[in-house]
């Protein structure tokens, strides 16, 4: 199942990722793809103000540190598959035992290790559209997942 919003900016996106947050669950995969730019960890910040993280602002880009964990009404996972060399070296990180764990698993850059994700997740491809708008293409694969887009106009 595939939903497309557009996104007129940032407070849209912000308003986007803490409903977001507030619908996962635990266990929950959401891979993030998009250029350089184009807002995953701003979007990832929302989605963790959205499960109750209590310093939005510590949520930044694990980038070089490759996975960052923070406290919620569950459990973060934010990992950054942006220098990794592929599904293997990300695989070696563990993610297997995070994504059947019970907090929420935030992928950005998910496209360079899509073979590792687990069969059920939800994928947003962000698209730059102009300096603030985006558009979010939702593709949920799952039933858990085909529900939760369709709380998404």
């Amino acid at each position: 199942m595939t939903s497309t919003i557009d996104i007129p900016d940032l407070a849209a996106t912000e308003a986007f990722g803490r409903r977001l947050g507030a619908l996962l669950f635990p266990g929950a995969v959401v891979a993030l793809v998009g250029q350089l730019g184009a807002g995953k960890t701003h979007l990832t910040r929302a989605v963790a103000e959205g499960l109750g993280v209590r310093n939005p602002a510590a949520v930044n880009s694990p980038t070089f540190v490759l996975i960052q964990e923070y406290p919620a009404r569950l459990p973060i996972y934010h990992f950054d598959a942006y220098r990794l060399s592929g599904p293997r070296e990300f695989a070696e990180l563990g993610v297997e035992e995070y994504f059947r764990g019970d907090g929420v698993c935030l992928v950005e850059w998910a496209d360079k290790v899509e073979p590792t994700l687990p069969p059920e997740h939800l994928r947003i491809d962000i698209a730059i559209l102009d300096e603030s708008r985006r558009r979010f293409t939702l593709t949920a694969t799952g039933d858990r997942y085909e529900r939760l887009i369709g709380e998404f106009p």
